[in-house]
């Protein structure tokens, strides 16, 4: 049989564990979110996370060996989830482990949130193999990555806030809730995205940096002048306009980012990939450039454990094997190599 890796992940509100056999195949992928626990206070409460994934770990790896149909005498090697993310959270998985590496004699493996994010594309398509452009877009990121055999190469990243923190901190302006990104992508569904022109922060002609502080802001502000006119401005039109804005910088410098480094493939990792319209516009305007575009399903673009184990085998055959001191690194930069 191939190795099986057990995937550990508890970055943020998400517990989860997965095996996966052979770094592509998923037998088991559990996730238990914790949105439902956070939403009252409008997003996570760090504490709060830690104890919950304190509560649901241990059941959720014991439901991931069930339903893979494997014991824990079976594990090749524990993959986990050791940075970046929020510190108390990650502790507890890093704390599992490490435990369990030690106790069944296999490897650990130390895997980076984002590379993680990256690999889920692997699951879903196999066959698929560098060299690509990866954007990886989720509430805490906004990078562009360029795959080639083993190397990963920064090509641009956010200098402020990433999309996925423009949409919650717009969503919380417009009394969405929490989690704000889906219930943007749902409102814009109503709302007509040319209704209001907001900025796009291009930050130079041939950059693939990204900047949404000022598209966050300039949201902000207008729902602020509509209220101090005394006017109820049409929330549907501001979520889809504003998502417009958010998707039209995604896209176009992906796109450029390809162009730049030669490629003939991009693909789409993180929460925000799940968003239908990122995925409709890249996919058009990529294939209109000559790109084949790929993205995970929406349960692999969220926080996983399946993710973790990928990226966890693959280091795995590098031999990139973690000792017992793995510690949680709540700002863990994405070495490139």
């Amino acid at each position: 049989m191939n190795e099986l890796i057990l995937g550990i992940e508890t970055s943020c509100d998400e517990t989860s564990a997965a095996v996966v056999a052979g770094g592509r195949l998923v037998l088991s992928n559990i996730i238990s979110s914790q949105i439902p626990t956070h939403q009252p206070f409008g997003g996570v409460v760090p504490e709060i996370a830690s104890r919950k994934h304190v509560e649901n770990l241990t059941v959720v790896i014991q439901q991931a060996l069930d339903e893979a149909g494997v014991g824990l005498r079976d594990l090749t090697a524990v993959a986990v989830t050791h940075g970046p993310g929020l510190v108390g959270a990650l502790l507890v998985g890093v704390s599992a482990a490490k435990a369990m590496s030690y106790a069944l004699g296999v490897p650990l493996l130390g895997v980076h949130h984002l590379v993680g994010h990256i690999y889920a594309n692997f699951l879903e398509y196999p066959r698929l193999e560098p060299p690509l452009v990866c954007l990886v877009v989720s509430g805490g990121h906004t990078s562009l990555l360029h795959l080639e055999g083993k190397r990963r190469r920064m090509l641009g990243s956010t200098v402020d806030d990433a999309a996925g923190e423009a949409f919650d901190k717009v969503a919380r302006a417009m009394g969405l809730g929490y989690p704000g990104g889906p219930a943007i992508q749902r409102l814009a569904e109503e709302g007509d995205p040319t209704a209001i022109e907001f900025p796009r922060a291009w930050l130079g002609e041939d950059s693939l940096d990204f900047s949404f502080s000022g598209l966050k802001s300039a949201v902000i502000n207008y729902l602020h002048r509509a209220a101090q006119r005394g006017e109820e401005p049409d929330h549907a039109a501001v979520a889809a306009s504003f998502q417009a804005a958010v998707v039209d910088v995604l896209v176009e410098k992906t796109i450029l980012a390809a162009r730049q480094v030669g490629v003939g493939q991009v693909m789409l990792a993180g929460g925000v990939a799940a968003n239908k319209v990122l995925r409709r516009e890249l996919t058009a305007r990529g294939k209109a450039a000559g790109l084949d575009v790929y993205y995970p399903s929406p349960v692999l673009c969220t926080d996983n454990a399946a993710m973790i184990a990928s990226a966890g085998y693959h280091q795995l055959k590098s031999g990139e094997v973690a000792g017992l001191d793995l510690n949680a690194v709540p700002d863990l930069p994405l070495v490139t190599q």
